[in-house]
């Protein structure tokens, strides 16, 4: 009514109150009454932005990648960018007379492309594709030195990079790359998983060998020890053989000279008799027969006295014409010889 309007803004809008070109008014969050055909408002915005970007950009090897992220920003010197840009409101709808506040997060953008753009023309594809950290930093430091963010006012709260994607075919060729260095290195496993059983088994087998080695070792020691044992044994036993042997030639030799001991004493002794014969013999040479036989019944017993007796009836039997003899004689000799035999 006659010109007189009402604004209130929010605590992230800026609010300027111009009058004859001169400021009257300024600050967040402000409400009051104003004389709209005398007075300009400008309202800047200086809550945080995020500014959401997807772009494509070429690598070094000349390959198109697509760049997706976001940076966030926001207005830290309002009268700064107010004097760049456009933020005057109509006094009547209170909306901005010109498009340039939409037009602000296309120029950050165009900024971090263009910092985007020296990072990527130093890097291949494959490095392109896992290079977000370095861009992230890249385009944060660029940002934050940028003249042209300086001069707007802008403070950088971040930056993010969402994605890094080559084209579809780039992308199919490469998936077909890792797919075959993926299967190569699934083969690679299953070899060298194979090489190691083997290896673990002629680890197994040559350690099986061994100890079959040192199993037959170990027989062959006991045997030669047994070999060694058994030949001690024999000749152990030979030597007792031969000692036992030359025990017998000594005994032998010893009864060898025992029986010509023997023999000579025998003989001496037969000599000794043949010349106690001999003399005896000599003593009685010539001595009737009688009286030899008289000498020689000299302490006979009675029975060899009576045979003697008979002896002599045979010798005389041309010359006895009948013997007789009793029963009771018979008795006596027999008896006699019984108790001679007793005796």
């Amino acid at each position: 009514m006659f010109g007189i309007r009402f604004i209130k803004t929010q605590p992230t809008t800026y609010v300027m109150q111009y009058k004859k070109g001169k400021i009257v008014r300024e600050g967040a969050g402000l409400d009051f009454f104003f004389f709209a055909p005398t007075t300009s408002l400008v309202a800047v915005p200086i809550a945080s932005t995020d500014a959401p970007f997807i772009f494509e950009e070429a690598t070094a090897d000349f390959q198109e990648i697509s760049i997706q992220g976001q940076v966030t920003y926001r207005i830290s010197d309002p009268r700064k960018i107010a004097s760049m840009l456009n933020f005057l409101l109509n006094a009547n709808t209170q909306e901005f007379e010109s498009d340039d506040p939409e037009q602000l997060p296309q120029r950050v953008i165009n900024v971090v492309k263009v910092l985007t753009q020296k990072v990527l023309r130093s890097l291949s594809l494959r490095e392109a594709l896992s290079a977000a950290d370095k861009l992230v930093t890249h385009v944060r430091d660029g940002l934050g030195q940028s003249n042209e963010i300086q001069s707007l006012g802008l403070e950088i709260l971040g930056v993010s990079i969402l994605a890094i994607k080559p084209n579809p075919e780039t992308a199919r060729a490469l998936e077909a790359e890792t797919r075959e260095q993926l299967l190569r290195e699934a083969d690679d496993a299953r070899y060298n998983r194979r090489n190691s059983a083997i290896q673990q088994e002629r680890s197994i087998r040559e350690n099986e060998l061994n100890t079959e080695i040192a199993v037959e070792n170990k027989k062959r020691q006991i045997r030669e020890a047994q070999m060694d044992a058994e030949m001690a044994v024999q000749e152990k036993k030979h030597q007792l053989e031969e000692s036992e042997m030359a025990s017998r030639i000594t005994l032998e030799e010893q009864n060898k000279t025992l029986v010509e001991l023997s023999v000579a004493n025998q003989k001496s002794e037969a000599d000794a008799r043949a010349y106690a014969v001999a003399a005896s013999m000599k003593a009685i040479e010539g001595v009737d027969a009688k009286v030899v036989q008289a000498l020689a019944s000299t302490g006979m017993q009675p029975d060899q006295l009576l045979a003697m007796a008979f002896q002599g009836l045979a010798d005389k039997a041309d010359k006895i014409g009948q013997l007789n003899v009793s029963p009771e004689l018979l008795r006596e000799i027999l008896a006699g010889q019984g108790n001679g035999k007793k005796k």
